[in-house]
Formats: structure tokens, C-alpha cells, sequence
């Protein structure tokens, strides 16, 4: 057993919830399990935010679905704070299609988004590569980053924070997803809904469109990035600000990747690696893989 089974295990104890035939699903920032006799999903959160921001999360899909955005939605109204972490139960949905959401369906998802009113409650400020900021100052990262490579990616992080907060905005600042790409959209029957609420902030609304655009790192053609942005409703590309949250979403997928090459997972160590000699060096840029 992993230490997250322990939590999800003691955690679903306490919410009453069969945790017997529980799968696992996704280990990265968080870990995600299915508890298939339940129907529900249970997402655990470290405590890099005291878990608020799970917390919150429960909150703000609530207010979403009563304005028709379609969205993820809590099989619990609250969460279980255990050993230090945060856990929070969500409605499973079967994915029994096999084709993937598509580009073009998180654009429309993100067109509603940004056109809802003001949320009743607050939410904070975008803090710009805080975590990747926040972990090259920690002791235990230079046993995975040269003193070389730590010193070039603060000097990056730096650059970009100082250059985010001085552009203007092309499409304004509001609630933003804060982690808006494909890979958070699932199939709620035949509708497409958008997931994992837990960076929802108040930022540029081009925040949640530089994700689409820069995962042509990963792959994705420039037909279904130009399908993504047509169906959102406007085109950032060229804009001084836009260019920089693209640059900046580079440095922030290096961050769990740290994280995980730290806690002696070789595959997240060779994968952060090659997207940092991409970064150093765009004449030797190498395709970026999701470990």
C-alpha cells in the first residue's frame, strides 16, 4: 500500500464511503482514485495550500452548475482534511465514448466561462510560477537540479514574472480555471465537462487559453489549436501577454516534475531533463511526453 491509499482509505471511513475495490487513476500533483462501488471519485490534495484550495473548489462547481457552465460536480459537500492532506469526493462519470473531448469543446466551455458574472464569494489573485518559485528555493532541490539549471530557471521565472506584471490585457481579467486544457475534460454523457477546479483564481482571461497553445510541445496540431481558439471566440496569438503566459506555462509544467524526480521517480526525472535542455536550447528541442 501507498501512503495515499492509507489516507483515502481512513478518509472515506469517516465520510462513509466504500473504498473497497478503489483504483487508482492518476498520481501526479494529486492522486485520484476510483471507488467503483460508490460511483465516486475521491481526489487527494497535499497541503501546499492547506488544502483551501480543494476546498473551494467544492464551492465554486456548486455555483457553476447553476449557471449551466457543465462542469465536474461533488458526490460530498465537504472535504476530509487526514495526515496532512485534503480529500474531496466528486461524481464518477464513465467514459464509455472512444474518442477524447476535443480542443474545441474546452474553447466553448471556456467562452461561457468568461462571460459569467462575478462569483459571490472571493477568489485569489493568480500568483504567476509560485509553486516553481517556491520549490527552487527549497534545500532539497539542488539532489535534481544543477546549481546551473537552478540558477537559469530563476533567472527565467524572474524575467517573465517582471514582464506578466507590467502588459496589458487584450481580454481582461476575471475567474479563470487557472489549469484549463484537455486533459481536464472528461465526457458527462454527451456533454463534455471541464474538471479539477483547484487553481481557480481571479487573472488575464488569456490565462486559460495559453495551455491549448502550448501543448504544440506535446503534439498537438496547429489545425486543433486553431480550432480551440475560433471556437473560444478570439485570437491572442501576437499579443505581448499572451506570448508570456505560453513562456511561462513552459517553466510551470517543470514544477511537479521536480517534485517527483525529488522523490526518486526516474521517469519524471529524465522527462524534466529533456523539457529543460528544450527550454535552453530551442535548436535541440525534443517533442515533451506527459510521464
Amino acid at each position: 500500500m501507498t501512503p495515499t491509499d492509507d489516507i483515502l482509505f481512513a478518509a472515506c471511513r469517516l465520510a462513509g464511503i466504500p473504498a473497497d475495490g478503489a483504483e487508482l487513476l492518476h498520481a501526479h500533483s494529486n492522486s485520484v482514485y476510483h471507488l467503483p462501488s460508490a460511483g465516486v471519485v475521491a481526489r487527494i490534495n497535499g497541503n501546499d495550500h492547506a488544502g483551501l484550495r480543494a476546498k473551494a473548489s467544492l464551492t465554486i462547481t456548486r455555483w457553476l452548475a447553476d449557471h449551466d457552465l457543465p462542469a465536474t460536480e461533488p458526490a460530498l459537500d465537504h472535504a476530509i482534511d487526514i495526515a496532512g492532506s485534503t480529500v474531496t469526493f466528486w461524481t464518477y462519470y464513465p467514459q464509455h465514448r472512444t474518442d477524447r473531448p476535443s480542443p474545441q469543446h474546452l474553447g466553448e466551455i471556456l467562452s461561457h466561462l468568461h462571460t459569467l458574472p462575478e462569483p459571490p464569494f472571493p477568489l485569489p489573485d493568480y500568483q504567476p510560477l509560485l509553486g516553481l518559485t517556491s520549490i527552487l528555493t527549497a534545500d532539497i532541490t539542488p539532489t535534481v537540479l544543477s546549481a546551473a539549471d537552478r540558477r537559469w530557471l530563476s533567472e527565467q521565472a524572474e524575467q517573465l514574472v517582471a514582464e506578466y506584471r507590467t502588459q496589458p490585457t487584450l481580454l481582461g481579467r476575471g475567474m479563470v480555471h487557472g489549469d484549463a486544457y484537455a486533459g481536464n475534460t472528461l465526457w458527462g454523457g454527451d456533454t463534455v465537462l471541464l474538471g479539477d477546479w483547484d487553481e481557480t483564481s481571479i487573472a488575464p482571461r488569456e490565462l486559460d487559453l495559453a495551455n491549448t497553445v502550448q501543448a504544440r510541445r506535446f503534439g498537438l496540431p496547429e489545425a486543433d489549436i486553431d480550432a480551440f481558439l475560433r471556437a473560444y471566440g478570439c485570437d491572442p496569438r501576437g499579443e505581448p501577454l499572451f506570448d508570456v503566459l505560453v513562456r511561462m506555462r513552459d517553466l510551470h509544467t517543470l514544477t511537479s516534475y521536480i517534485r517527483r524526480a525529488q522523490r526518486g521517480d526516474p521517469r519524471a526525472h529524465t522527462e524534466l531533463i529533456t523539457r529543460l535542455r528544450s527550454l535552453q536550447d530551442p535548436t535541440a528541442a525534443a517533442p515533451w511526453a506527459s510521464v
